[in-house]
């Protein structure tokens, strides 16, 4: 090996190394504050680090909210959270041009920006939105700048939106058609919380011991973070392994399953591959690695194509899920060797 690339994977080696102890500092920090749910910090923060947006789908109350706040008081992002409800319009989201008085007898149109203007944006119950406004909000996401007459204005970086939504009441609501469900890089399930965890949220919530959270990372580290992501290398047989799993969730494809096949109307876009390798490389630097796994892509698969997969009836009536439909792809489709 020649000394250049000597100097690179001792360079690499060294991202690695800040990358995993500041993951691991906003992860204690953020665990002070809220308890349990280990796997929603983590994909939360795999969404921060790749520049994608996450879907968390939950009942209410059990901390989704308090989460992606107290992530802004751990990284010192600005905060906002938007309620969305069938009333709702995007220059609610957005913003819009208001008469203001700007002196004395002197008035100005100005425009007020809507609070989608943040690092973080909690789209709160976001089915609940009618398709117009849930469109300006997936538009902002796409583009990364809002436009509101002759005005466009750039979004801050990082800039996340991460969006709730209630799997169980549905009176009222506006799902979120495929092709929008799509562009979230993950979709994340939040689940109750376990019986040893709500003695801790009780100390923490009802007896005033709430936990002091401080700064554990920078926006400019966070910035950082996802450049080092990004050089992150992917060996050919992890890309050919990710492939193949997107592949599998295909019906007529030649690595789908019987039960893709049969259960199957729509599989996962080629976003879906591009989700697993962005999430791929997070995952290895969080655990310590200067490449790609294929076991990080294992780990990345049910909340990356878990929203990518559309079930049919049959599906539906035989009580066949996404997730159980994933684990059934992921026992067939073998991990490629280097």
């Amino acid at each position: 090996m020649s000394d250049l690339d000597e100097a690179k994977v001792s360079l690499a080696r060294e991202d690695c190394a800040r990358f995993q102890e500041t993951f691991k500092k906003i992860e204690d920090e953020v665990h002070k504050f809220i308890v349990g749910q280990n796997q929603v910090v983590a994909g939360v923060l795999t969404a921060l680090f790749t520049g994608g947006h996450a879907l968390l789908e939950g009942v209410p109350g059990i901390g989704k909210t308090m989460l992606i706040r107290t992530l802004g008081r751990v990284l010192d992002l600005s905060f906002s959270r938007i309620q969305f409800t069938p009333d709702m319009l995007p220059a609610d989201i957005l913003g819009s041009h208001v008469l203001e008085e700007t002196a004395p007898g002197k008035q100005e149109v100005v425009f007020r920006r809507g609070p989608i203007v943040a690092n973080l944006v909690l789209a709160d119950e976001i089915n609940r939105a009618t398709p117009k406004t849930q469109a300006a909000l997936l538009e902002a996401m796409q583009e990364k700048q809002i436009t509101v007459g002759r005005e466009t204005m750039a979004l801050p970086d990082p800039f996340v939106v991460l969006a709730t939504q209630n799997p169980v009441e549905q009176e009222g609501t506006y799902p979120l058609p495929e092709a929008q469900v799509d562009r979230f890089l993950l979709k994340i399930l939040v689940d109750y919380p376990r019986e040893e965890e709500y003695h801790l949220i009780l100390e923490r919530t009802t007896e005033g011991k709430e936990p002091e959270v401080g700064r554990a990372a920078s926006p400019e580290d966070v910035l950082w973070m996802r450049k080092t992501a990004l050089s992150v290398p992917v060996p050919e047989h992890v890309r050919s392994y990710a492939i193949r799993l997107v592949m599998a969730t295909q019906p007529g494809s030649p690595y789908a399953t019987a039960e893709t096949n049969r259960f199957v109307e729509l599989g996962a876009s080629p976003r879906g591959v591009q989700g697993l390798v962005l999430s791929g490389k997070v995952l290895a630097l969080r655990d310590g690695r200067t490449s790609v796994a294929c076991k990080d892509i294992e780990e990345a698969a049910l909340p990356v194509l878990r929203h990518r997969i559309l079930l049919g009836y049959e599906a539906r009536a035989e009580g066949m899920d996404p997730d159980r439909l994933i684990r059934g792809v992921l026992a067939a489709v073998p991990k490629t060797e280097a």
